[in-house]
Order: structure tokens, then C-alpha cells, then sequence
């Protein structure tokens, strides 16, 4: 419910998506076009936006997705329809025509009159066009393509999950093999699932850590799955990147105790205005999971103990009354100009300590180890150690038998040349399965090159001599 529910307001979801959409116009192609899937709920907002950022000459078509799906009864229609809008930056856009089938035509789509021109047809007293062999240019309503139900092959289990012949068709008509798709909320990663297939280059993000492991067990099967003689034409290897300790933000304060621990700072019971304390120093760990704002500055000198400040100031004028260290990861260039300019009347000492530009050396994470041997004609895993999961694990009190239990997948390239893996082994357990762990070890194999990747989408490579 928490994971995948709307945690947006009205306004507060449009901004969110008005900056996306500002970021995705940059990275856009010359070339590319941009397709943005909705519902009724807010198309009529998202097309304005749409218009503001891409241009309303950039308008190239609004698909009507019809299908079907059974509701609750209600005072009303029923909502069997969902919105695409295309737009792009410029002219020179990728088109490629689809076309629809043509069922009227049946038997008859070759006759050609001997001008060679597709002629009329008359049956059963009726007047029907004979069509190209291709169909009709393809429609602006897509009503062939079914929702994806709970029994469908293609479901993953993911909730938001789009039936891949949807996204097909999209990649199809504006995309050509090798070019680069981009999905910026992936989810399921249906997106990235079709690209493969098409033989296009792809790219995903998501924030939500379900959709991150739903992807890559999914692209996994479905490189495993492509023949072995189709697979120099595909796109078949990916990684999974961890962007700006992504795994770091998503616990504020889990982040704040690290943080504290890795500064040594001392730390200062919860209902202090300050975290801790570091050299005679007050610090304050500002949010983690974003740049530190002039409005978190606003929120700290709202509630500074200035009865303290006057009468030190009394007392002396001339004497510091605090000095402060302000813990961020990225701020405001004006961040200490605001506080100094609240705290104008005293004299003060105050410091900035951005991590991410000051502390780079810190260790936000630690990496994962492994015991990994070869043992005769056998690749055998004793164990894995996903530090970070295990430390997940250790403050929830939560306890696991096999190291196996951990693990998403396991990849092997058996002579890897040092510069891309070739995955000869793909192991991806089913449901309620776990990974094998031990692995034959072919005649020829040279230098073996391992990955393994654990529940959180967190990867350990690591070379078997």
C-alpha cells in the first residue's frame, strides 16, 4: 500500500511532474519522441504542461487506448480508456509507419486494377476499398491491445504493469534498432523488456526499490530466453547503477546515524535543537535526502535558544555566543549568508561541512564480499555477505539460514576478456527457489568472472582465479 500508493497532492504532483518534464526535454534527441501515458484523472493538466514545455507545435498525436475490464457498478460510464499525448522537440522526428489489419478485406488485399492502383470491391451488394497488403495507416485509437488481466503470461506482479504489445507498438513507430529508449518510471520494466526484444539500446530509473528488482530479474529471463543466434543484433547486457546513494537517502535517519557516526560527532538527546556536538562545535545534520534550502534555515533559527544569545551578548558583546557546523549533502549557495543574516546581531562562528563535496571519503556503504572457489571441474559459492542487506536485516532483527536466501541472481562469463562480461551461466531462481550456488565449470574456460546480485539490486563482481 505504502510502496506503490499516490503520495502526491494536486499541485504538488504537477510541479513533481512539471520539473521532470523540463528534465526529459533536455535529454530528448533531436530525433526522439516523447510519450506520456495517463489516465482521465489529470490528462487535461499534464497536456497544458506538455504544451508549456515542449511547444504546443510539438504536439504530435493524443492515442485513445480502449480496452476492456470489469468494475464495480457505479453512477456512470465506465472508464475503459486510458490517454497517450506524443510530443517532440523538433521536425525531424523518427517516424515509422504501422498499419492495421484490414479484416474487410479478407482474401483480397493483392487485387490491383491494371494501372496497378488498388481498386473497389463490390460483396454481397456492399462497396468495400481493397487496402495494401499492410492494412490501414494506423489509427489513433488502439482498441486491439487488452488490458493485461491476473492470468496474463506476460504479468510479473507488478501493479502498474503495461501489456508489452503497448509499448511495442510505441517503440516501433518511433525508434529504429540501436537507438536509446528511455522509461524515467520503469516499474515493472516492461519498457526495458520490449527494447531488448526490438533490438534497441535502453535506459530505466525508478525510486521504488520493488521496481528496481522486478526489472532486473525480468530482463535477465528475457535475455536468457532470446536465441542464441539473434543475440549479436540485441542489447542483451545491463547494469544496475545505485545514483547518488540512492539506498542511503531512502532511510533520512538511518542517513543522519551514519552520518553522525562517520563525523564522530557526539550525539545530543532527540529533543535537543541541535544533533550532537563535534570540538566545541553544535552540529546540525540538515535533511539528507536533498540539498539543504534557505526554508530549512528558516526552521532552525525559528527555534534557537536566543534567551542564551542575549545574554552572552549582554555580557560581552564581543563574544562568540555559538558556533555552529551545519551537516549537508548539497545546499544552497547562500545557505550561510541566510543564518548569518537571522543571527546578524550576535557574533557567531559558522560552518558548512557538505559531505558530498568536503567529506567525499566517508563510506556511506560497504561493499559486499564473497567466499568463491574452484574446486576441480566445480564453481562452488560457500558465501555471500551483502553488507548492507545484512545490516538491513540486523536492525530489524531479522535472521536468514542461507546465505542463497539473499541473493536475486547469479551471473557466470566463463572467459572473460576483462572489459564486458559474456554471461554463459544465468541463474535466476523462480519463486519460493533459491540460486544453485555450484556451477560446472566447462573444458576451455579460462578467466572467470562472477556477479552476484542480491534482493536490494545491490551487485558483487569478482574474478575466480
Amino acid at each position: 500500500e505504502k510502496q506503490y500508493g499516490d503520495i502526491w497532492t494536486n499541485d504538488e504532483y504537477l510541479q513533481f511532474m512539471y520539473e521532470r518534464l523540463i528534465l526529459m526535454r533536455e535529454l530528448l534527441s533531436d530525433r526522439g519522441s516523447i510519450y506520456l501515458h495517463c489516465d482521465w484523472h489529470k490528462s487535461h493538466y499534464l497536456r497544458m504542461i506538455m504544451d508549456e514545455v515542449f511547444g504546443a507545435d510539438n504536439f504530435r498525436n493524443e492515442i485513445i487506448w480502449c480496452y476492456k475490464r470489469w468494475s464495480a457498478a457505479s453512477k456512470g460510464f465506465q472508464n475503459c480508456h486510458d490517454i497517450i499525448c506524443i510530443y517532440s522537440k523538433t521536425d525531424g522526428y523518427t517516424w515509422n509507419q504501422l498499419w492495421d489489419t484490414y479484416a474487410d478485406a479478407g482474401k483480397h488485399y493483392t487485387e490491383k486494377d491494371e494501372n496497378g492502383e488498388f481498386r473497389w470491391q463490390y460483396l454481397n451488394g456492399k462497396k468495400y476499398k481493397l487496402y495494401k497488403k499492410e492494412g490501414t495507416r494506423a489509427k489513433d485509437w488502439w482498441d486491439e491491445i487488452p488490458y493485461i488481466n491476473s492470468m496474463a503470461t506476460e504479468r510479473v506482479g507488478y501493479p502498474t504493469q503495461k501489456p508489452e504489445a503497448l509499448i511495442e507498438k510505441i517503440i516501433l513507430a518511433s525508434s529504429n534498432p540501436g537507438d536509446l529508449v528511455f522509461d524515467c518510471f520503469m516499474g515493472s520494466g516492461t519498457t526495458q523488456s520490449v527494447a531488448m526484444k526490438l533490438g534497441r539500446r535502453f535506459l530505466g530509473a525508478d525510486i521504488n526499490m520493488g521496481a528496481i528488482q522486478t526489472t532486473t530479474k525480468r530482463l535477465l529471463n528475457v535475455a536468457e530466453n532470446i536465441p542464441p543466434i539473434e543475440r549479436g543484433e540485441k542489447y542483451t547486457g545491463f547494469e544496475v547503477y545505485n545514483v547518488n546513494n540512492y539506498d542511503f537517502f531512502r532511510n533520512p535517519v538511518e542517513a543522519r546515524d551514519i552520518l553522525m557516526s562517520a563525523l564522530e560527532v557526539q550525539p545530543f538527546p532527540p529533543d535537543s535543537i541541535w544533533d550532537g556536538e563535534l570540538d566545541g562545535r553544535m552540529v546540525k545534520v540538515m535533511p539528507v535526502n536533498r540539498i539543504a534550502t534557505k526554508a530549512d534555515i528558516e526552521e532552525l533559527a525559528a527555534n534557537l535558544p536566543y534567551m542564551k544569545y542575549d545574554r552572552i551578548y549582554d555580557e560581552n558583546p564581543n563574544e562568540v555566543v555559538e558556533r555552529i557546523t551545519l551537516v549537508c549533502m548539497g545546499h544552497e549557495p547562500d545557505l550561510m549568508a541566510s543564518l548569518q543574516e537571522k543571527l546578524k546581531k550576535y557574533r557567531t562562528d559558522i560552518e558548512i561541512c557538505d559531505v558530498l563535496r568536503d567529506r567525499a571519503d566517508i563510506q556511506l556503504k560497504r561493499e559486499s564480499e564473497a567466499k568463491i572457489l574452484r574446486e576441480g571441474r566445480k564453481l562452488v559459492i560457500h558465501a555471500f555477505y551483502p553488507m548492507n542487506l545484512l545490516q538491513k536485516l540486523l536492525l530489524q532483527k531479522e535472521y536468514v539460514e542461507d546465505w542463497r536466501q539473499l541473493v536475486d541472481s547469479v551471473i557466470v562469463d566463463w572467459n572473460y576478456d576483462g572489459a564486458v562480461m559474456q554471461p554463459a551461466v544465468i541463474d535466476v531462481p523462480g519463486k519460493n527457489e533459491l540460486v544453485r550456488g555450484v556451477y560446472d565449470i566447462p573444458e576451455g574456460a579460462g578467466v572467470i568472472r562472477v556477479k552476484i546480485t542480491d534482493v536490494l539490486s545491490e551487485s558483487l563482481e569478482v574474478e575466480v582465479s
